[in-house]
């Protein structure tokens, strides 16, 4: 079936190198070809996790797996029904990497280093004669019967089939040649990111971390998680979660828009009065006292936000102080104005239609042995490993169908 077909596949990112080496054992005898637009590969995989590559992440429970996609979780049952985390460790443990689970559930290699992922998926496409061609940037692909015919920037191929794994572009023009051959583009958008609060001094506390819920005011999204508090405004795992499910809305809002943090994740007014009876009475400064686990600093800052004196005693405090300190404490305004890219990495809402898609094979419905993985699609998950899990399980379904229609 396979005997003399060529493979092209698009792109020499995560999903590309998977696809390539799956399709690869499916296939042993085809002809597998990566095009790789620039003079380097596996650069997410290089950079992801501070370099020590979050492969995947250990929610083994598929529906739980997809909740974590604010775009493609319908479509992504029916994918993590065929490769899912589990199969994932197998993959790799197979090849002698094993992972290893954090206590978030983020999994890394046991070496914790990304290059024992890059060194894998190079042994193994040697391993399988995979052909990698760099500075082959895709400029068109022509269906011709019975094959395509894909032009690059200095060179021509011809594939009997194409496995489209170029990530997630932030430009919509990065799509024409997809586009062209028919396919509708939803225009990309960046869906993993920090906020930035640049007129408040909360800013100086950079370094402390606190959990809270956090509510987007124009949105309906509410987050409750780990917050971090950064030079520039706000991180940590509660913001970029609120980055990728309000990624629609936030950028409609031109990334601007008032931000209310719970900081001790209360919402009942006397419920936290009653919490606070403890201290009401000490005679003890309000600056050198600090209820419900709040750093010393933040605790400082946030009095002083309540317009209290830190020089004042607790037993001092007033009916119309306490107050002050309850609303600062569970509705805390910010108001954010832009945006800052999360580290190194870069995710897009946006991509290929899903419509358009078989989810059963990765094949388009538009055009016949043409095949689509990773972040091309109109898939983004929240950080966690959630993107290379995506990556993972579409390369997979893609490589194993690839040829079985030739």
């Amino acid at each position: 079936m396979e005997n003399c077909k060529t493979i092209i596949v698009i792109g020499g990112g995560a999903s590309g190198f998977f696809a390539a080496i799956n399709s690869a054992i499916n296939f042993p005898n085809a002809k597998i070809i990566i095009l790789e637009k620039t003079n380097h590969f596996l650069s997410k995989v290089k950079i992801s996790g501070g370099g020590r590559c979050n492969v995947t992440n250990e929610t083994l429970d598929k529906n739980k797996l997809c909740e974590n996609f604010p775009r493609g979780k319908k479509e992504l049952k029916q994918v993590f029904f065929q490769f899912n985390t589990k199969d994932t460790i197998e993959w790799f443990a197979k090849r002698n990497v094993k992972l290893i689970t954090e206590k978030d559930f983020r999994m890394f290699p046991e070496s914790n280093t990304s290059s024992e992922i890059i060194n894998c998926f190079l042994n193994e496409a040697n391993k399988y004669n995979v052909e990698i061609k760099f500075n082959k940037e895709v400029l068109s692909i022509q269906k011709l019967e019975p094959n395509f015919l894909i032009k690059t920037n200095d060179s021509d191929f011809f594939g009997d089939a194409i496995i489209c794994c170029v990530g997630g572009f932030n430009n919509l023009g990065k799509y024409e040649f997809i586009k062209n051959l028919g396919h509708t583009i939803i225009s990309p958008i960046p869906s993993l990111f920090t906020f930035n609060v640049p007129n408040s001094d909360i800013t100086k506390l950079m370094g402390i971390s606190k959990d809270v819920t956090v509510k987007l005011l124009q949105t309906k999204y509410e987050e409750t998680g780990s917050i971090l508090i950064t030079h520039w405004g706000f991180s940590g795992p509660v913001i970029l979660k609120l980055s990728s499910f309000a990624a629609i809305d936030l950028f409609n809002l031109n990334y601007s828009t008032s931000i209310s943090i719970n900081w001790i994740n209360e919402k009942n007014e006397s419920r936290i009065l009653e919490q606070l009876n403890d201290f009401k009475n000490k005679k003890i400064k309000i600056g050198n006292l600090s209820p419900f686990q709040i750093p010393k600093r933040l605790w400082e800052y946030l009095v002083t936000k309540s317009e209290i004196d830190l020089m004042k005693n607790w037993n001092e405090l007033n009916k119309k102080e306490i107050h002050k300190i309850i609303k600062i404490l569970s509705n805390d305004i910010y108001v954010m104005n832009g945006k800052t890219t999360f580290k190194e990495e870069f995710v897009t809402a946006g991509g290929i239609d899903l419509k358009e898609i078989n989810f059963k094979t990765m094949e388009s419905k538009i055009v016949s042995n043409l095949f689509f993985c990773g972040e091309v699609l109109n898939i983004d998950g929240i950080t966690g490993g959630f993107n290379f899990q995506n990556a993972w399980s579409t390369s997979f379904i893609a490589a194993k169908n690839v040829l079985l229609n030739k």
